[in-house]
Order: C-alpha cells, then structure tokens, then sequence
C-alpha cells in the first residue's frame, strides 16, 4: 500500500486505541522496525504527537536505527515519547540482517546515546534484545552471563555519556 495511506490507517488507529489504551492505564509504544514506514524521528514524533495520548509513544529500538539514522538523534527528537528501549548493536560494515552484532561491539556511539537519554530524562527499562546462534542457544546459562557482561559495559559507557552530556 501507499506510503500516506499506510500513514493515514495507523494514525487512525492509534487514534481509536488511544482512549482504551487510556481507560485500561497501560502504555502502547510502536517500535521502529525495517518495514518502511515512520523513517524519520520527525514522522515518529508527528504520528504520536497526532494522536495526542501519553498512553502512545515509542518503543525505540537502538540497533534498528543505526541502518538509516542516529540513535542519538532520535532520542532527542522523541524526548518523552518514548516509552521502552531495545539495546542492540549494529555494525553498519556488514549491513543487513547479519549487521545486528554483541551489545557493544557495533557501531551504536553508546557515549552520545547515554548523553541523549539523560537529555530526554529517560529512566525507563532498557531491554537486551538479542540473537543467539545454535552453539549459544545449547548452553543458555553461559550466554545469558556473556549478555548480562555486555549490558553492564555498555551501562557504564551510557553512564558516562550521560555525565558528560550533563
């Protein structure tokens, strides 16, 4: 379909969902993901400031930006849009799906992210999402630690973006 009819169908229906994401008190976020659609933090920032909810905002993906943005980019302009965050890296070598690579060893600038989210005052989860190979899936244990090492690496570089983005 069209660009602006897609455009068009989703604004009406986060419109519609607005007031039963509202009287239910949960929060929906649209994540940004390679399907085409919303490819600027300006189009993420109108649709959701169109439906005029704070019950609708943004699951931002960190790693899923770096094809054709700058996460840091991003979260300024979405500010407090934005409701839950993907850590993910990519490195933008390699491209395509096989870009996505271990948390804090792409090319995300985690320095500038940390600064931007401190900016937009975000304190809310940061998720780990992650793909493990067969050999990682057969002993989780051991890549559920090796996740959980480069989390708290890329927390303390967030950290000290954040400072000095202060």
């Amino acid at each position: 379909m069209r660009y602006d009819v897609a455009y068009d169908r989703a604004q009406e229906f986060l419109g519609a969902l607005a007031p039963i994401a509202e009287a239910a008190g949960v929060n929906l976020a649209i994540e940004n993901v390679w399907n085409k659609f919303l490819l600027s933090p300006l189009e993420m920032r109108r649709i959701i400031d169109d439906v005029g909810s704070d019950r609708i905002g943004v699951y931002f993906d960190i790693g899923n930006i770096m094809l054709y943005g700058y996460p840091e980019h991003w979260i300024d302009i979405l500010g407090g849009r934005i409701h839950r965050i993907h850590l993910k890296d990519f490195d933008r070598s390699i491209g395509g799906l096989r870009g996505f690579v271990d948390i804090g060893h792409g090319d995300v600038d985690w320095e500038a992210v940390g600064a931007a989210l401190n900016r937009a005052a975000y304190r809310g989860p940061l998720t780990a999402e992650v793909f493990p190979s067969e050999s990682e899936r057969a002993d989780l244990p051991a890549y559920v630690k090796k996740v959980g090492s480069q989390v708290v690496g890329v927390l303390a570089r967030i950290e000290r973006g954040a400072v000095a983005g202060a």
